[in-house]
């Protein structure tokens, strides 16, 4: 018994030994980290750019209707078909085109014989008053019925001109050559076009060559320029990057609850047909771009520093920007001078920094604190 006893004391005597081994060397180790989170100056290229959104859409978007009304009893395409210039894309029921070309026909005929009986009539009058036989007012009264019958030649005339391109307006015909991306309407649909041009089809000239439609802030619109390159990715190809270049800024704005933004237009070479219209492009503009310069990372520049360091002596001058570099242990104020950021990284013009110095990006102390609070903790548990 005595010596189970004893085992048992010796090894709870080790237990606490390690404990104070490892709660004295836990404590040197947290008291001989850094005070601050650091990182290294370095040189590498950066790019500023502008994010955006925009829809993609074809260079070329015809809307294809009828002039005239009438029922649909033939429809020769359908979606995705390419067709050529002046292809029959669908046809309307003629019936009653061609009854309204025959009655303005008939009409004609009819104007052009009230014609010859009017200048057969004015004949024989000028033969009569020369011998007489009439007066020169009813002379004038004829001839004033000739004129009238030349006049209605000439409306009935137009009345078939007009009602034969009405029957030509039937045949539903492609005004480009392209694919057609849109079908609007089936066999047996009557269409009307009193008030407005019904649209049928619509038809894109070549997918090969597309467009972006880009909504930009009134912030950012001052840095894009025409023919600015822009990258650009979709949903569907989320590992894929695209390019475009800016076409067009127009001017008309876009006002929505005080928010003002500018379209704007950017060309796409579509060459392997993947990208489709409609799809959501989200835009990178590239404003400028820079290789091989020296850049800080912007948690330096953020860096706030405590009471203690804000005490030290700033000579900050403008177009300035402070940062604390960590020489043997101790924050150091410096004052560069920035040019372009990325986001992640700026770059520096000029200031007292060369590659490799540490900056300070983050407190530790708090993080020191809390992790020396707890092994005090655990110790005690023992």
């Amino acid at each position: 018994m005595r010596l189970q006893h004893k085992n048992k004391l010796i090894f709870l005597l080790i237990i606490l030994l390690a404990s104070a081994v490892y709660g004295y060397t836990n404590n040197k180790s947290e008291s001989n980290k850094e005070n601050y989170r650091t990182k290294a100056v370095d040189r590498g290229d950066i790019v500023q750019i502008i994010s955006a959104n925009g829809t993609l859409t074809p260079l070329e978007l015809v809307n294809v209707g009828t002039q005239v009304s009438g029922t649909v009893s033939k429809i020769y395409v359908d979606f995705n078909d390419q067709v050529e210039i002046s292809q029959i894309l669908a046809e309307l029921d003629p019936a009653l085109l061609k009854a309204q070309l025959h009655q303005s026909e008939a009409n004609f005929k009819s104007a052009q014989a009230t014609l010859k009986n009017a200048i057969s009539k004015a004949h024989r009058g000028q033969r009569l008053l020369q011998k007489g036989f009439i007066s020169d007012e009813a002379l004038d009264e004829i001839e004033q019925q000739l004129d009238i019958a030349r006049a209605q030649v000439a409306i009935s005339q137009a009345n078939v001109e007009r009602d034969r391109a009405n029957l030509n307006y039937s045949v539903i015909r492609s005004p480009i050559s392209g694919v057609v991306v849109a079908r609007d309407v089936n066999v047996g649909q009557t269409v009307a076009a009193s008030f407005q041009t019904p649209i049928l089809f619509q038809i894109a000239r070549d997918l090969r060559q597309m467009q972006i439609n880009i909504s930009v802030a009134e912030a950012d619109i001052g840095q894009i320029h025409t023919n600015q390159e822009i990258i650009f990715t979709v949903d569907a190809f989320q590992d894929q990057e695209f390019t475009a270049y800016v076409k067009q800024i127009r001017l008309n704005p876009t006002i929505q609850e005080n928010v003002v933004t500018y379209n704007v237009v950017a060309t796409v070479i579509n060459d392997h047909g993947i990208l489709l219209p409609g799809m959501t492009a989200n835009v990178r503009f590239i404003v400028e771009q820079k290789t091989a310069v020296i850049r800080v990372p912007n948690a330096a520049l953020r860096y706030k520093p405590s009471n203690d360091l804000l005490s030290m002596p700033i000579n900050k001058q403008a177009h300035q920007s402070p940062l604390y570099r960590l020489e043997n242990k101790v924050p150091v104020p410096i004052n560069v001078v920035t040019g372009i950021t990325d986001g992640n990284f700026t770059e520096v013009i000029s200031g007292n920094l060369k590659e490799g110095d540490l900056l300070i990006i983050g407190d530790n102390a708090a993080q020191k604190q809390s992790q020396g609070s707890a092994s005090n903790f655990r110790f005690r548990m023992f």
